[in-house]
């Protein structure tokens, strides 16, 4: 009989520091939250990389964002054809049902789904079969950000970031196939931003839409 596995040691002692000395600070807010739910005026849409995590980033308080992680931190076009689509479901919910004002998608450097786009689309068509049921198809959806990338780097770290922050302004169009947002947007109820997490520096730097750049938060 295959023994049960303990609990992960290093999570049961992160638990421990949480309970110890945050939450005595939270308890309050904890409370509230359970009692009244969530609110929160934010959603942002960020990569699962463990380096990237937005709560950190931001230093939020429990409650105060509403976020999706997925591989590359991706928005795939409206597209209700009665399959499952996780990342869809929880934007409709943040925006149907929390009502968000902002929506937020959010890169990082060094992203390794953008990598493994730019890797599958440069071996071609002749590429040995990677045994993945899900991801190359999932990061086939950075393909038509190649149209809206601005810089052009000669080295091959300052293509891949190009490509990053295109992807950040193709998630933000995705976002306006949504009919709900696209609405909501027409009518100032809900904005729409990107921005883009150096891993290196600890730098954000955020989307100017008026003219497609990014540049450094001065906040």
């Amino acid at each position: 009989m295959t023994e049960t596995p303990a609990f992960p040691s290093r999570l049961l002692r992160g638990y421990t520091a949480f309970r110890d000395q945050r939450l005595p600070q939270e308890s309050a807010r904890y409370r509230i939250l359970a009692e009244t739910g969530q609110r929160p005026r934010t959603m942002i849409i960020g990569c699962c990389d463990s380096r990237a995590a937005p709560e950190t980033i931001f230093d939020a308080a429990p409650g105060e964002l509403f976020v999706i992680r997925n591989v590359a931190n991706l928005v795939p076009p409206y597209d209700p054809d009665g399959e499952y689509h996780g990342t869809s479901a929880a934007i409709e919910f943040g925006v149907m049902g929390l009502k968000v004002r902002y929506i937020l998608v959010m890169g990082h450097g060094r992203c390794g789904g953008v990598q493994a786009y730019i890797a599958s689309r440069d071996a071609g068509p002749n590429a040995p079969e990677e045994p993945s049921a899900f991801i190359g198809k999932w990061i086939s959806l950075v393909a038509p950000a190649e149209q809206l990338v601005c810089e052009s780097p000669e080295d091959a770290a300052g293509r891949q970031r190009a490509l990053e922050f295109a992807s950040i302004r193709q998630g933000i169009e995705n976002l306006r196939t949504f009919p709900s947002i696209r609405n909501l947007e027409e009518i100032g109820e809900i904005e729409l931003h990107g921005a883009w997490f150096d891993i290196s520096t600890g730098e954000l730097h955020i989307l100017d839409q008026a003219t497609g750049r990014f540049e450094v938060a001065k906040g």
